[in-house]
């Protein structure tokens, strides 16, 4: 037995052995079971319990579901959204015929509703900046980059006339060690 299929047995025995220990006859019947996904309010003191697992075992369990093709038995909630379990649970009917005798692979009813929250921009696959007239601020040289690249440009593409001019330039200011020295019109002190 694989260790992803293991671990979705293991969390279907811990969520449904106290349900069927309590009354048997619930094998045969849909039992119905708090979604251990989601967060739930307690009747009697009015209170929130969180989800009894993390987000993260929650990814976990459903990596090892999808790996051994056992989505269909998990419970609805943050990392399975209800269309991908019921696409699930249609491709699943022949895997199940050939699990009957399990009983931890019997339906559940889960109790609880997952909501699934609207993303803006998630369509798009822009869901960061969706909404938003400016961009974050970001590093400087991020913000600079575009005015820079577009003077760096302006710079190559007069580059041979620039390299041309002042190798000429050059040229006519440095005098030559053979030739001596004539008069300077120009002088190089300030004053």
């Amino acid at each position: 037995m694989s260790a992803a299929l293991q671990a979705v047995k293991q969390f279907r025995i811990r969520e449904l052995a106290p349900i069927l220990k309590a009354d048997p006859k619930l094998s045969n019947a849909r039992p119905k079971l708090l979604n251990p996904f989601l967060p739930h309010k307690n009747p009697e003191s009015g209170r929130w319990a969180p989800a009894k697992y993390s987000l993260r075992r929650q990814a976990d369990l459903v990596k090892s579901a999808r790996a051994s093709g056992l989505l269909h038995l998990l419970p609805p909630g943050p990392k399975v959204p209800l269309k991908e379990l019921q696409s699930a649970s249609a491709s699943a009917p022949a895997a199940e015929a050939t699990d009957g005798a399990k009983w931890w692979t019997a339906a559940v009813e889960w109790q609880g509703e997952y909501k699934e929250k609207e993303v803006k921009g998630a369509d798009v696959g822009n869901r960061l900046y969706a909404g938003r007239k400016r961009m974050f601020k970001g590093h400087k040289w991020e913000r600079t980059l575009e005015k820079r690249i577009s003077k760096r440009k302006m710079l190559m593409r007069d580059m041979e006339e620039r390299i041309e001019r002042f190798k000429s330039t050059y040229r006519r200011k440095t005098p030559s060690p053979v030739s001596p020295a004539r008069a300077v019109s120009y002088s190089k002190l300030p004053f």
